[in-house]
């Protein structure tokens, strides 16, 4: 592996790091077949996503000091082994002697894929910049394209173990788990094994008093609420909209993983607005721009309260996710 930072080779393990930041996406797939499978109801199947991103709040904050120690590739490092244990301790679920434990251990697993996956959002970034030194905002693009992938393809991979590929290795959906596993571990031995000469980070961390105080800014406390808006619609679209299409549209002999694709169908339509949405910020009034996107995102929610029509609940979930 080259020395320099600038090698194209050094970002080949990053952007695999960006697709595992994308594993927390598999939380709405498999909370629907989890829901299934344990026979949970819809609040306690919904705890599961709000369960993931609780860990934000914990571990943001604590995650800046700690890059600041031991480095940006190290910590990016520890993101993708606590994401990688995550996903591997549901493969074990069935030597579980009671549905109770097998369930506390999807608790815990859906907890440790919350916080690599905080660790990750936190740290990534940083080292990318430190990597590239010019067309920082087309690289980070493109890793989020790549977050993307893994955000598309996970419920598609969850229906298509819960039905064609059930009897495999007899994990069903799980097999998920068992291709985004080995997914991590080529991630965290391959990013462990390029050399990367960091630059020493300037200045401290803020710590949670600091963050707290920024919230007196108007602006700063208007983005924050947007942020927590954003999430909100992006982790419940992910879980809810194929409950939806199966109440609506879904019959008598359907099931619930049959619907997994409106899942698929949000992140192609969030990745395809990540792209042209930097091009269009370009040539319209941040404003107007704005003001476009909030009316998009209305519109999607009357389409989910009032559609009955797969083709108004399709066009519900392409607008939110656009």
């Amino acid at each position: 592996m080259s020395n320099s930072n600038s090698s194209k080779l050094t970002l080949i393990p990053v952007m695999i790091a960006f697709f595992t930041m994308g594993f927390v996406d598999l939380v709405g797939a498999v909370s629907n077949n989890m829901q299934e499978d344990f026979g949970l109801s819809d609040s306690a199947a919904n705890f599961f996503p709000s369960l993931v991103f609780f860990w934000f709040l914990i571990f943001s904050v604590p995650t800046g000091m700690l890059m600041n120690k031991i480095g940006r590739k190290k910590t990016v490092l520890l993101s993708i082994i606590v994401t990688t244990l995550a996903v591997f301790l549901p493969l074990f679920d069935s030597f579980m002697p009671t549905k109770e434990s097998q369930l506390w251990l999807m608790y815990i697993s859906f907890s440790l894929l919350g916080i690599g996956n905080a660790i990750m959002q936190t740290s990534i970034n940083p080292l990318v910049t430190m990597l590239v030194k010019g067309h920082l905002a087309s690289t980070l693009t493109f890793g989020q394209f790549v977050k993307a992938i893994a955000s598309f393809i996970a419920p598609l991979i969850a229906a298509w173990g819960a039905t064609t590929a059930a009897p495999i290795l007899g994990l069903s959906w799980r097999i998920l788990f068992l291709l985004f596993f080995i997914i991590g571990m080529v991630a965290t031995l391959w990013l462990g094994m390029t050399r990367i000469e960091e630059e020493p980070i300037e200045g401290k961390a803020s710590g949670f008093v600091d963050c707290f105080k920024m919230l007196g800014s108007p602006i700063i406390l208007l983005s924050f609420i947007g942020i927590m808006c954003h999430v909100g619609i992006d982790v419940g679209t992910n879980a809810v909209a194929p409950k939806i299409l199966f109440e609506r549209i879904g019959g008598a002999g359907d099931s619930l993983s049959q619907f997994e694709y409106a899942t698929s169908l949000y992140f192609a339509f969030r990745t395809l607005g990540c792209f042209t949405g930097s091009i269009l910020m370009r040539k319209l009034n941040i404003r107007t721009f704005f003001t476009i996107i909030v009316l998009m995102m209305a519109l999607s929610m009357v389409g989910f309260v009032f559609g009955t029509e797969k083709w108004e609940l399709w066009a519900a979930i392409a607008l939110v996710g656009y």
